[in-house]
């Protein structure tokens, strides 16, 4: 009876591992075939998608520079951005902050009040702890004293300071 059950045993064992092994051979050929036939509906759309976006960019800009939109920190409009000012705060020191700022003259913009006023910001900031800027009340804060030291500055040639970026990290 043993030696009836060793050899159809191992024929056994043998045709498990060999269906196993075609079973997962059978599973990587579906997969890879689903995924080759997926891909092949999904990038036309996404080349489709890329073309339709260049598109609109180059319309965009055609529009642009027919309708000769200007740039919103012109002379024409009497604004004048200053460059950007990063400084470290007062208390805690390691802390940092990051101002854009944009000033509306009331007339023609002058170069020398605004370079005055972006010093005068500069050292502002630098005086300035993070318990005094935290919340939206502190930042309400923060442009009242901006706008009062650009008003002291600029003596009634400046009427809005407009605030673009405010980062503290």
């Amino acid at each position: 009876m043993a030696d009836t059950e060793a050899p159809e045993g191992q024929p056994k064992k043998k045709s498990a591992a060999v269906m196993t092994i075609a079973g997962l051979a059978i599973l990587t050929l579906l997969g890879a075939g689903g995924g080759w036939v997926v891909g092949g509906m999904v990038a036309p759309n996404i080349k489709g998608a890329e073309q339709a976006e260049q598109a609109k960019e180059e319309a965009a800009q055609k529009k642009e520079g027919e309708a000769g939109l200007p740039h919103i920190s012109t002379e024409a409009n009497n604004v004048v951005q200053l460059e950007p000012i990063t400084s470290n705060l007062a208390y805690p020191s390691e802390n940092w902050v990051r101002l854009e700022v944009a000033l509306l003259f009331n007339g023609p913009p002058d170069v020398k009040i605004a370079e005055d006023v972006h010093q005068d910001i500069l050292a502002y900031v630098r005086t300035v702890s993070l318990q005094q800027i935290e919340g939206p009340r502190g930042f309400e804060y923060l442009k009242d004293d901006i706008q009062e030291r650009v008003d002291l500055r600029a003596q009634g040639r400046v009427s809005k300071v407009m605030f673009r970026t405010f980062v503290v990290e």
